[in-house]
């Protein structure tokens, strides 16, 4: 028998369905919360949270050229602060990043994304492609930038860049592929070729930083950015920029070992391959049973998908220990071993004086090499080593540079360094001083020299000439 509800039952029933109403609600509120902050973790931020510890602010300061105050005869230099960005490219500390945002740089200061802060030396430079390779000692080792290909790139996919903006540190900014195969004539000097062109905005203090895919994964290094434009940057495409960072790590160049092989990064799809293309006769890789075709797999537990990886996985290996080599050959894989020797001098005698006295490693250049340089110098000798701790490493001088002269003599040839070494009136020109090229300037310093082989050093920063 059905009753009617008294005032109290009627009043609880109001309640609970009151309370079911609200409980419904705040359900679908914390629902549609919790959907929400799964959509802001978008694939940009992933993919900047990847990429941004192998990103590295950079600064110091330089001395540049002020055209307007040479005009009035005053001092022809001055003294700013430069900024940029790098990426690290191997777990060591070996940091790439733009040339002219480390030329000329009194004291590299490197700042990681966890905020510590290093001093970087400079390892090796590019002028004509603008790269250069500098390095901090961590401690412990740094997270390496995920490394793409560039070959593959799409008109309009999305990028990301990030970098130093005009000393705002870690700064993303977002765009797309503009445009591909552009070239760009930043000076009368200076000619990028082959650059991608996005409008992700990329300003001062973005040079050397990355531009990064939507994996997060390094397609191109920034570079320039159109005067007067906006939606107008550039970055060099990373195939290219890794190439050239494998000549600036070859282990010839920095650990004075050789493993003899010749080959090529093929960047067609990814993740790519390094490709054995010839060998050196009766280098270690000959010896070892390398040949042409071979495509290198892996250097003990390191995987090989372009030059940079095999040059990276041989520095700092000693020429005493075998290292293990997995190849494809045939489609079948080979394992076999490599041991590194040590590079070869060529003419002894002149090289050991030299490295000696010094602390320079010279190699002749080639007419046509030389005239690259735009240079009003006749010719020069190329610095392919400097012994750290030298006299020629105190003094600045670097890896890469051109040394056009020393005195009042040219040094085209190794015949004009032996002329000056042994020249009789040598203590008379004391200090001697030494003409550099390092890009398009020239840059110049003092070395005391004793023709016995023991070098005082005046300790004079190299300045620019």
């Amino acid at each position: 028998m059905l009753r009617p509800l008294d005032r109290h039952a009627t009043g609880l029933l109001r309640a609970m369905i009151l309370a079911l109403c609200l409980t419904s609600g705040l359900a679908g509120a914390f629902g549609a919360a919790a959907q929400a902050s799964s959509l802001r973790r978008s694939a940009i931020v992933e993919a900047v949270q990847k990429a941004r510890p192998a990103v590295v602010n950079i600064q110091g300061r330089k001395t540049v050229r002020a055209e307007q105050v040479e005009a009035t005869g005053g001092d022809p230099f001055r003294q700013v602060n430069g900024m940029g960005t790098g990426i690290v490219i191997d777990s060591r500390g070996y940091i790439l990043t733009n040339y002219h945002v480390v030329e000329n740089v009194e004291i590299i200061h490197v700042t990681l994304a966890d905020k510590r802060e290093f001093v970087g030396r400079f390892v090796a430079h590019d002028p004509v492609s603008d790269l250069a390779v500098i390095r901090i000692d961590a401690g412990n080792p740094l997270t390496v930038i995920d490394m793409g290909v560039s070959s593959d790139l799409m008109l309009g996919e999305e990028v990301i860049a990030i970098g130093n903006a005009f000393g705002y540190e870690h700064t993303i900014t977002r765009g797309i592929v503009s445009a591909l195969h552009r070239e760009v004539q930043v000076s009368a000097t200076q000619k990028y070729r082959d650059l991608i062109q996005t409008d992700a905005s990329i300003n001062p203090g973005n040079s050397g930083g990355p531009l990064l895919n939507i994996d997060g994964q390094l397609i191109g290094v920034n570079v320039a950015v159109r005067v007067g434009a906006q939606g107008i940057g550039f970055a060099i495409p990373v195939d290219e920029a890794l190439d050239i960072a494998a000549q600036l790590l070859n282990v010839e160049r920095i650990d004075q070992t050789t493993h003899g092989v010749i080959g090529e990064s093929r960047h067609r799809e990814a993740p790519g391959a390094f490709v054995v293309t010839a060998l050196k006769p009766q280098s270690p890789a000959q010896q070892a049973g390398l040949r042409a075709g071979d495509v290198v797999l892996n250097v003990e537990d390191t995987p090989v998908r372009r030059q940079l990886d095999f040059e990276r996985a041989l520095l700092g290996r000693p020429t005493d220990r075998p290292v293990s080599l997995t190849v494809q050959r045939g489609g079948q894989e080979q394992t076999m071993e490599l041991k590194l020797s040590a590079a070869a001098r060529s003419g002894s005698d002149f090289d050991q004086v030299t490295w000696k006295v010094l602390g320079l490693q010279l190699a002749p250049m080639t007419t046509n090499e030389f005239r690259g340089l735009n240079s009003r110098y006749r010719g020069g000798m190329k610095i392919v080593a400097v012994r750290p701790d030298s006299p020629a490493a105190v003094q600045g001088i670097r890896n890469g540079d051109v040394l056009v002269g020393m005195h009042v003599w040219e040094t085209i040839s190794q015949e004009n360094v032996r002329y000056i070494l042994n020249h009789n009136d040598l203590d008379r020109f004391q200090p001697v001083k030494f003409y550099i090229l390092r890009g398009q300037e020239t840059l110049y310093g003092h070395l005391t020299i004793d023709p016995s082989g023991a070098v005082q050093v005046a300790r004079q920063a190299v300045a620019r000439g």
